[in-house]
């Protein structure tokens, strides 16, 4: 099962990784195994710093065979459940000791509120998190939320911090990598897209993108809602 989402939120610290036990004769692909459920099953763990891809295949240690359930999402339980679980605090594991996060929510906020000469408001009592930035018309040209990987069709119940932005129909595909920069969630794909905060590489393409948003919407017709 593909863990690869580990590289778009943080950066390999490849120093630590000999010392988390992993073994490589490349300097470029590392492997780990270890036991799990209490020695009934092998994880074999496969990292790659040149294809930034982390993946796990279990193994039963008895018959040495892969266990091929538990690639399959569609497939539940509390056994599956139990070693899903574990599995992810392998990977928690390998994202605390080998590598480095930063989340660019504050320095983000800050550079909103100085740009742009706003203040965030906060419209849902049930998701405290989610704030929105409006221009001089009232609209939104900027969401900032907290949403699991999931929800952006990556294997993981982690949340982190997002941001909504308009952008030009015709350049919505050209932006959209899967990586950094999604197809707008909870608003219209056509119009809008998601970026994930932890993923950005880049913050001035983040800034200009936030202006180009900020103009799309402040400059529409008062008779079109923008979100």
């Amino acid at each position: 099962m593909e863990y690869s989402y580990i590289f778009r939120s943080a950066k390999i610290k490849r120093d630590f990784l000999e010392s988390a036990g992993f073994k490589s004769s490349d300097n470029q692909n590392y492997f780990k195994q270890t036991l799990i459920s209490n020695g009934a099953f092998k994880a074999d763990i496969y990292l790659s710093l040149e294809n930034q891809t982390l993946s796990i295949q279990l193994f039963d240690t008895a018959t040495d065979e892969k266990y091929a359930l538990f690639d399959m999402p569609n497939v539940h339980g509390a056994f599956i459940g139990a070693l899903r679980e574990e599995v992810q605090s392998l990977v928690d594991d390998i994202k605390e000791r080998c590598f480095e996060s930063k989340d660019l929510k504050e320095d983000y906020v800050l550079y909103l509120k100085k740009r742009f000469s706003v203040q965030p408001d906060f419209p849902w009592p049930e998701t405290p998190e989610a704030c929105v930035f409006r221009c001089p018309n009232t609209k939104w040209f900027a969401l900032l939320m907290k949403i699991k990987y999931r929800q952006l069709g990556l294997r993981s119940e982690e949340s982190v911090f997002v941001v909504n932005l308009k952008a030009d129909c015709d350049e919505i595909p050209r932006l959209v990598d899967n990586k950094s920069i999604f197809p707008a969630w909870h608003m219209n794909k056509k119009h809008w897209i998601t970026i994930l905060l932890t993923a950005v590489t880049d913050f001035e393409k983040l800034c200009k993108l936030t202006e180009k948003s900020y103009s799309l919407v402040y400059n529409c017709s008062a008779g079109k809602k923008s979100k």
